[in-house]
């Protein structure tokens, strides 16, 4: 667990224990005393200390408020109008769409402003708020709220036609929509909610249909201190948010944002080059973003920037990406390895990355992992294993009602990994990705990172794939860089060289692209095979 010691001095190196207006600074203590640290509490806390500061920077035009006073500057809400739309928005949803604090509030939103307003209103209200991944299909959208129960959706326009599929108890409300009830909505209250409001976060679905998982409220700034320990972003700070916010690493990003009273930026979709300008026009000293971002990044003519942290999370840093990222940017990126389930692991620093660059580094402050056998038994240095990880921030389970084994405390992530000889961590890839070929234990995380670090090749997958003889085999997806040309047996012969002969893919397919779904993880189901 966090010290309070720790604590204190990680807040206070982070400048969020700087002098301030005493009765602002009471305002801010008495709302995370009566309201917690759950979304609506973390904006009321932060409306009450920097009222006037600007929270986000977006796409969106906004009208004026209702009671006739100046609305905010197109693409720009201050903590102190971001929290008064989003107790107008709790309002309206109780009173005119009739949502009541057991509800659950679906939200098929991208990075913009009215995500952030849909989650806080269902937070005040002490609704749960369903995170809707915006990659999912209509009749997937209609799986998940039949199976979530929810009782209305707030969508974006875009996704009209997704919103039609759902069971006609479903309500649903546009960007329009919400304006329309936000206009005739009566002002917010501070009263607290009966209940606590969860935020449900869906499993990412790359091999079957999405879980929803139930998000701990944080019970003090304990968990902020463990991330901002490693990954050292600033209070009052600027920082995109590249990452989709519907996904854990977005939202963490988010809660970290709002903890720190930082100006958050947000773009609806990520293209390298227009990320790239709003670092710039916007002086944003992070970012925060998930791997194959980094890669596209590459893609693009580098530019000078103010960022000093590129955090990165949501799926494995590919061989010499993390490498060629840093000589390009600078060492400023910083790796985490969590999961929807537990929340965070281990963070990788530069110098860790600099000196192992697929390493995913060390536990922070307060979290505990442990690398065991399947009997349980703990694994020495460099030996493979399950692992397992304890933090504050453990998910409370499935809302089907399933949970993940446990072992002293600690969950299971459902990867593979090992540490070396100075307590790194590195992840070998998940245990129902690992193949048994003619005998052999093969890992295909392994040839993949291998790969990776060859410079002709832009991206690879590489799974296992059923066999005949051996009963299974690895077979290799790649995406060239254009203009390189390579070939499936040169392919071969550099596994060959490098790795056991088990290890070496007998099928190599080139393809323009990989599928990835809406958080950039590669989808094994959608690479073309045609079973030979």
């Amino acid at each position: 667990m966090v010290d309070l010691s720790f604590t204190i001095a990680t807040l206070a190196r982070r400048g969020l224990l700087s002098p301030g207006s005493p009765t602002k600074v009471m305002r801010q203590l008495a709302a995370l005393r009566r309201f917690g640290y759950g979304l609506g509490g973390e904006l009321r806390s932060a409306a009450a200390r920097d009222p006037d500061r600007l929270v986000i920077i977006d796409d969106r035009k906004l009208p004026a408020p209702p009671d006739g006073s100046a609305g905010p500057m197109p693409g720009r809400l201050t903590y102190g109008e971001l929290l008064a739309r989003a107790e107008r928005l709790a309002a309206a949803l109780h009173g005119a769409c009739g949502v009541e604090p057991t509800d659950r509030i679906g939200l098929m939103c991208r990075n913009h402003g009215g995500l952030i307003e849909g989650m806080t209103a269902a937070s005040l209200l002490g609704a749960d708020a369903v995170l809707v991944n915006t990659g999912l299909s209509p009749a997937q959208l209609a799986v998940v709220a039949q199976e979530q129960q929810l009782r209305i959706l707030i969508h974006d326009s875009e996704f009209a036609e997704h919103a039609v599929a759902l069971p006609r108890r479903v309500e649903r409300l546009d960007e329009s929509g919400v304006e329309d009830v936000l206009a005739t909505a009566p002002a917010g209250n501070a009263r607290r909610p009966d209940r606590e409001g969860r935020t449900i976060v869906l499993t990412s679905g790359t091999t079957g249909a999405p879980k929803g998982a139930r998000r701990r409220t944080p019970a003090g700034f304990a968990p902020l201190a463990s991330i901002i320990s490693r990954i050292p972003v600033y209070a009052r700070s600027r920082m995109l948010i590249a990452a989709p916010v519907f996904h854990t690493w977005g939202l963490a990003a988010l809660q970290v944002g709002l903890a720190l009273r930082a100006t958050i930026v947000l773009q609806r979709r990520f293209e390298p080059a227009d990320a790239l300008s709003a670092v710039i026009e916007h002086e944003c000293t992070s970012m925060f973003a998930v791997p194959v971002m980094l890669q596209r990044l590459l893609d693009t003519p580098p530019r000078p920037t103010p960022l000093r942290v590129v955090a990165v999370s949501g799926s494995a840093l590919p061989g010499g990406l993390a490498t060629r990222f840093m000589d390009a940017y600078g060492d400023v990126l910083y790796n985490l390895y969590g999961s929807t389930e537990a929340s965070w692991a281990s963070i990788a620093t530069p110098e860790d990355l600099r000196r192992a660059p697929t390493t995913a580094g060390r536990p922070p402050h307060g979290t505990r992992i442990a690398i065991v056998s399947q009997a349980g038994r703990e694994m020495a240095e460099g030996q493979t294993g399950r692992i397992f990880v304890g933090n504050e921030m453990l998910f409370e389970g499935y809302t089907n009602g399933a949970g993940r084994e446990t072992l002293d405390g600690l969950l299971a992530t459902g990867d593979l990994g090992h540490l070396d000889s100075e307590g790194l961590l590195f992840v070998d890839g998940r245990e129902d990705d690992m193949i048994v070929s003619g005998g052999e234990n093969v890992f295909p995380a392994a040839v993949e990172n291998l790969l990776a670090g060859l410079p002709q090749i832009r991206e690879v997958a590489v799974v296992g794939v059923p066999d005949p003889e051996f009963g299974q085999r690895l077979a290799a997806w790649i995406a060239l860089v254009p203009g390189e040309v390579l070939d499936p047996a040169a392919v071969r012969e550099y596994v060959r060289r490098h790795l056991a002969r088990f290890a070496v893919p007998r099928d190599v397919r080139f393809v323009p692209a990989l599928p990835r779904n809406a958080t950039g993880k590669v989808v094994p189901r959608d690479l073309p095979w045609d079973g030979a």
